[in-house]
């Protein structure tokens, strides 16, 4: 994520009734605790976002199959999502708002389902057993309604515009147009069916698996990310686009996009997002995807997100800085992405960092010259009384996330020298490819590689409401 403007658990028990739908009877009273065990939590135990994701299972793979039309903004929609139970399951939620539920079926059974709020709770026909694999279908159709966040990002989620959609989901948006374990925590495949009207593009994650198919008036395109993914980094941006395609200087196939308006940027965006992806493969180590690239669309977001492997510019032709940074992210928030929110200076403060990086490559302004400015603003600056090691629900993006992120890898890499604090961050990226981190993971391996102390350096940077020394 980078704005536009500016420097830049417990599970739970689900104990509450839910209503059922006809045909959906509750368990037997005397085996309350029993059936309550059996019950996939309502969140997946991230307390500062407590209703986000669920427990009781661990999605594999989405599948979704989307047919939206601009011009009533309805959406039809069939999520089939292959997961593992991790405890038997009476019963499971799935995040999903504002869209009608037609039909779920569970390994081919219809199933019996509920609403409450964000929360769609399903009941299978039968029990699902602990470590059995099972396959959800969820038919559903509407109109998509974004979130809005006035304390955090703003509008997100999936945005209808004139001609199609802006999709940037971050932190928790894609339940508005997909029904998910909406969480960073449980990363999955993904494959999309995306049927619009003739003339409009569709672009999602990964790579196009066949030609696009006109029929009646409606093309059909078909993409497939076939690396983890969070549920937040998912996209189906439609509308009418410029595209160039082809490979970056070492061979990954890139692909950039940009609404007519913005025309002009087009060969700039390729150009720049090929180079830089090559660049950072050379300091965070091999990229992790196989396709980069980026989309400018015309919706004026304020914000860019970085979509994995597409990262998502909202109304803006974006500077090398800001391509620099959302193209970092996919290291380090795509490919290692946090387990809880709290940490998210992890991909923030790194993606910061980068931007720094990539000045101090082109000759420009040193990533020294730009701590030092930094440190020097007054000790009243609130950026010093917001620990970035914590960030809050109400408050996620604040800018110390990233700068104070940033600067701490900075105090870092002064620390231990320049060849270790490379070292670690290849051996980072490399450790855990395609996983979940916490900030006490990073931590640990800086003081492993480095062979020193590091708490206090990090007590300071991280967790303090003050200047650091």
């Amino acid at each position: 994520m980078r704005f536009a403007r500016g420097g830049l658990a417990v599970v739970a028990a689900l104990t509450t009734l839910v209503a059922c739908s006809p045909g959906d009877e509750p368990p037997p009273a005397g085996n309350s605790v029993i059936a309550e065990e059996r019950v996939g939590a309502a969140g997946i135990g991230d307390p500062d976002f407590p209703n986000d994701g669920n427990g009781g299972y661990d999605v594999a793979h989405y599948d979704l199959a989307v047919d939206y039309s601009p011009a009533d903004k309805r959406l039809d929609g069939v999520a089939t999502i292959r997961a593992a139970a991790t405890q038997d399951l009476i019963r499971f939620n799935l995040d999903f708002t504002g869209l009608h539920v037609r039909g779920i079926t569970v390994d081919g059974a219809p199933a019996t389902f509920s609403r409450q709020g964000d929360e769609l709770t399903v009941r299978p026909a039968k029990m699902i057993t602990a470590r059995s694999d099972f396959t959800v279908k969820v038919t559903y159709s509407g109109r998509p309604r974004p979130a809005n966040d006035s304390a955090n990002l703003g509008t997100y989620g999936f945005i209808p515009t004139s001609d199609g959609a802006f999709v940037a989901s971050e932190p928790n948006g894609s339940k508005t147009w997909f029904p998910a374990n909406d969480h960073p925590a449980d990363k999955a495949t993904f494959d999309f069916t995306i049927t619009v009207p003739a003339g409009v593009t569709a672009l999602a994650n990964g790579e196009m698996t066949a030609e696009p198919t006109t029929k009646g008036g409606k093309t059909t395109y078909r993409w497939s990310e076939r690396h983890p993914m969070a549920t937040y980094l998912a996209t189906a941006t439609l509308g009418k686009f410029e595209l160039r395609q082809g490979k970056t200087a070492s061979g990954i196939p890139a692909l950039a996009a940009t609404d007519p308006r913005f025309k002009r940027s087009l060969d700039a965006l390729y150009t720049r997002s090929a180079e830089i992806t090559d660049y950072w493969a050379t300091v965070f180590g091999p990229y992790p995807f196989s396709s980069t690239g980026g989309i400018v669309d015309d919706y004026s977001a304020g914000y860019a997100l970085e979509n994995q492997t597409k990262p998502l510019y909202g109304g803006f032709a974006p500077d090398e800085a800001i391509i620099a940074h959302e193209l970092a992210h996919q290291w380090f928030g795509n490919s290692l992405t946090i387990k809880r929110w709290k940490d998210l200076w992890l991909n923030e403060g790194f993606a910061t960092y980068a931007e720094w990086l990539w000045s101090e490559h082109k000759g420009k302004k040193t990533a020294e010259a730009t701590f030092n400015e930094l440190h020097a603003r007054p000790a009243s600056d609130p950026m010093w009384a917001y620990p970035p090691g914590r960030a809050k629900p109400d408050d996620l993006f604040n800018q110390s996330v990233y700068t104070r992120g940033g600067m701490t890898l900075h105090a870092l890499r002064k620390a231990i020298g320049d060849e270790t604090f490379f070292t670690l961050l290849r051996a980072w990226t490399s450790e855990h490819r395609y996983g979940n981190v916490t900030t006490e993971q990073f931590i640990d391996l800086a003081e492993r590689l480095s062979g020193k102390d590091l708490d206090p350096l990090f007590d300071a940077w991280l967790f303090r409401p003050e200047r650091p020394a």
